[in-house]
């Protein structure tokens, strides 16, 4: 981060993302849910509403009904930063069936040609436009097989469909090829390896947490902000806070840091100083350039997280300009 001021933070307001009471916790967390096959995502979310006791859920990159694994769930005021998930690349393990044998190397050359970008058309079943569009597939790989049985590891961007990766790929072949299992492990900084939350998990949190104790639910439901990974920042005063909640722009008299590298129109996860997600922002100006200027607008506020009211207003509303006699 680059230090453009120091300021205190008035500890009368907001709290510190691991120091929020649970009330707040459940207003600005984030669950790694860890999705079991056969119900829908929206079926899943509408449980954990229910467990929890809370108004407004919501998740992020829907799940078909037979795949597992990562599903994260935002809470309250945390479903509204559920959007910068969609940045990030996703990880997905599954079983795919080819209906007749090939040679190793041409499954290998098939599955190299599916490496990087590829065009793809979505299923007729998908929520979206079937228009043909690109998409990024980071990493592809057979890390296991069985006859006509292949286990595999993909990395790719946001949207892309993995059922339909494994039709192309046997189109390609020319032998054709069914997706088995699929099951997704990582969505940017969230990963199975830190550890998902089953529904059976949150039952009994919730079940605990009527019983007066706390720690079983804070050890599931995680602050929002860890689900910002490398996403970069800018961190403004408390005196700013409150303009922002309420849609304003970013100017640079009201920024403490921001993170190095920052270009043009680049996504912004816009901090308070106790590091609390306050808004989702765009750039409107580079690192070197907000560092170089005493005055200018620095950054869009796109989607406002925190609540307004959290901070107290520092900025004065302006008089309606009066229209001049005639």
């Amino acid at each position: 981060m680059l230090v453009l001021d120091e300021e205190p933070s008035d500890p009368t307001h907001g709290f510190a993302p691991s120091e929020r009471p649970v009330k707040e916790l459940l207003d600005y967390g984030l669950i790694p849910l860890d999705k079991p096959r056969g119900p829908t995502s929206h079926e899943v979310v509408a449980w954990v509403r229910r467990l929890l006791g809370v108004e407004k859920a919501g998740h992020s990159g829907t799940l078909d009904p037979g795949v597992s694994g990562l599903l994260p769930i935002g809470l309250g005021q945390s479903t509204k930063a559920l959007s910068l998930l969609l940045l990030f690349p996703k990880e997905y393990r599954g079983a795919l069936r080819i209906h007749s044998s090939v040679p190793k190397k041409q499954l290998e050359s098939v599955v190299a040609e599916f490496t990087g970008e590829i065009f793809q058309r979505p299923p007729q079943r998908s929520s979206v436009s079937r228009q043909v569009r690109t998409r990024t597939v980071y990493e592809l790989e057979l890390t296991e097989s069985h006859g006509n049985l292949h286990m595999f590891r993909c990395l790719c961007q946001s949207g892309t469909y993995i059922r339909k990766l494994v039709y192309d790929m046997g189109e390609v072949l020319g032998v054709g090829a069914t997706m088995v299992e699929l099951r997704r492990t990582k969505v940017g900084p969230l990963e199975e390896g830190a550890g998902f939350v089953t529904l059976h998990q949150l039952n009994d949190a919730a079940f605990r947490l009527k019983m007066g104790d706390e720690a079983p639910l804070r050890r599931l439901v995680k602050p929002v902000e860890s689900s910002l990974g490398t996403t970069k920042r800018m961190v403004v005063r408390d005196s700013a806070v409150d303009a922002v909640c309420h849609g304003a722009r970013v100017g640079i008299p009201g920024i403490l840091s921001v993170s190095k590298g920052v270009s043009k129109d680049d996504p912004l996860a816009i901090m308070s100083p106790k590091m609390e997600l306050v808004a989702v922002g765009k750039a409107l100006l580079t690192t070197d350039e907000i560092a170089s200027m005493k005055r200018g607008l620095a950054s869009t506020t796109e989607r406002v997280v925190m609540r307004r009211g959290t901070y107290p207003k520092g900025w004065k509303k302006q008089p309606p300009v009066k229209a001049p006699r005639a």
